[in-house]
């Protein structure tokens, strides 16, 4: 049972939580070796954004009704925090969640911005984005586009260690560039499906430095076979995204205990994926790269392992 007791709130968690398992992928591997009212929260925040994602990606509504409807959810869940109530089981155990760990509004807030920037015209929304033209949108510096990994994977981060537990403020900093690692490595692997979707994260102005052109991305994604000033575009990146990864490694011994060995699945998931796209020599164009399923699995098994030596420690 969760901390909340009640029925009503446990049904919305349970609600949450299968939420987390059937959509979550990578991330439910961590909450499964969390303590209970810890993964409860992480499942409750991830739904939320799961809510956002959803609102904010489905093709078959226009662009301005999508922005209508996000209006409209956003102002219930303001209103759920206001005192008004909600009959939405994820408003509910989010607002539980949030009183629990002491998660402010505003990170998420830019959780849902982050979510939604899509929806608003480039180089109007403040997020880094510019018009490259022919349909496409992108970031002309690699500081734009971590301003766009700020608001997609690191405020999901600083959420994450409120839950987690920590002391040292230095831990905001280290969780802010683990978010970055990750979505730098999720970048990567979605070269090619971005570029079907008229997306370009990669900066321009390292597309400059390695002589390669936006026709050039679109190509790759068509089926033109990948050439070595591509592939050293795509493993300098990596490269980057490798400094970024060592801010977990920091960031660990930071986090409470019990909580540790869900942080070491996350870094251990997402870095593995990384190494598969460093073995393709930075070809995620002739398949999509993925951590095996067994591999994840080996990986769980290992994390609960180090939860249940840090409870008993």
């Amino acid at each position: 049972m969760n901390a909340g007791g009640s029925s009503r709130l446990d049904a919305a968690y349970l609600f949450c939580r299968e939420i987390a398992r059937r959509e979550a992928k990578n991330f439910y591997y961590s909450f499964r070796v969390l303590p209970r009212a810890k993964s409860d929260a992480m499942c409750a925040v991830y739904a939320f954004m799961r809510r956002a994602d959803d609102i904010a990606d489905d093709e078959s509504v226009n662009v301005d009704e999508r922005r209508v409807q996000m209006q409209r959810w956003l102002a219930e869940w303001h209103g759920s925090r206001t005192g008004a109530g909600t009959e939405d089981p994820v408003f509910l155990a989010l607002g539980d969640a949030q009183r629990r760990f002491s998660i402010p509004d505003q990170l998420l807030e830019d959780l849902v911005r982050g979510t939604t920037m899509d929806l608003e015209p480039a180089d109007a929304a403040g997020d880094g984005r510019v018009d490259l033209g022919d349909g496409l949108q992108g970031y002309r510096s690699f500081a734009d586009l971590y301003r766009y990994c700020y608001l997609v994977a690191s405020v999901v981060g600083l959420v994450t260690i409120r839950i987690f537990g920590y002391t040292d403020p230095a831990a905001e900093m280290l969780a802010e560039k683990t978010g970055v690692a990750f979505q730098l490595t999720n970048i990567l692997r979605d070269v090619k499906e971005d570029a079907e979707r008229k997306r370009i994260y990669l900066p321009q102005d390292m597309l400059e430095e390695f002589a390669v052109s936006n026709a050039d991305i679109l190509a790759l994604a068509a089926g033109r076979p990948i050439k070595p000033n591509e592939r050293a575009m795509l493993i300098a990146l990596s490269v980057q995204a490798w400094e970024y990864y060592e801010a977990a490694q920091s960031l660990l011994p930071m986090i409470d205990a019990d909580s540790r060995g869900a942080l070491w699945v996350l870094v251990e998931v997402y870095s593995g994926l990384l190494k598969k796209i460093d073995e393709s020599g930075g070809d995620v164009f002739s398949q999509r790269l993925s951590v095996p399923t067994a591999s994840k699995m080996l990986t769980l098994l290992r994390g609960a392992m180090r939860s249940v030596r840090a409870r008993r420690g």
